[in-house]
Formats: structure tokens, sequence, C-alpha cells
């Protein structure tokens, strides 16, 4: 019965721990960029795009096909950082349990 309440403390603690991994998750704030530079988003921990700065230079009619693929990769190159800070904050926190490779937690 010890090992029981043990293991109901150590869920607990670990539930508390992802909750505020979670919330420190959605607290990241990550810049993708494309075009060297010239659009730039920037996106949360989640990979939701919270905001977007495009190079004047680029507002041409001609040249709006152009920026739509801008848009695209910089959102991409993002969400593939948060993705990545992600990954590493739950790895840390779960070191030593044993989760199978490939493994993704709910977030």
């Amino acid at each position: 019965m010890r090992d029981i309440m043990g293991m109901m403390g150590k869920v607990k603690e670990m539930q508390a721990k992802m909750e505020k991994m979670q919330s420190e998750i959605a607290d990241i704030r990550v810049e993708g960029k494309a075009g060297g530079g010239l659009v730039t988003v920037t996106v949360n921990g989640k990979s939701q795009m919270l905001g977007i700065k495009i190079d004047p230079s680029l507002f041409k009619e001609d040249d709006v096909e152009i920026l739509e693929d801008l848009i695209v990769a910089a959102n991409k190159d993002a969400q593939e950082k948060a993705e990545a800070i992600a990954a590493d904050k739950t790895r840390e926190l779960t070191a030593g349990l044993p989760i199978p490779p490939g493994f993704k937690l709910p977030f």
C-alpha cells in the first residue's frame, strides 16, 4: 500500500511539472526568417503565429506570389524551432522515465 501512495505522490508531482512546462512552452517566442530576413514570423511554443514583419521592398504588385511563399517559409521555420524547444524541454522533464522513442506527450 505504501508503494501505491508513493507512486500517487510521484504522479501528482509529475502532473504539476507538466503543467508548469506547458505554461513555459506557451510563453516561448521564436522568430522564423525567410528570404534572407525579408520576412520574419514570430510564433509561440505552441506554434501559434503571433506576428509578422515584412520588408517594405517586397511591396510590389508583381512580387505578391513571392511574398506569400516567403511568409509560409518563415512560419514553417519558426514552428520547427518552437517544436524543437518544446521537445528539448519535454526530454529534460521526462529524463529517466520509460517512455518509448518517438512518443509525443499531448500538448
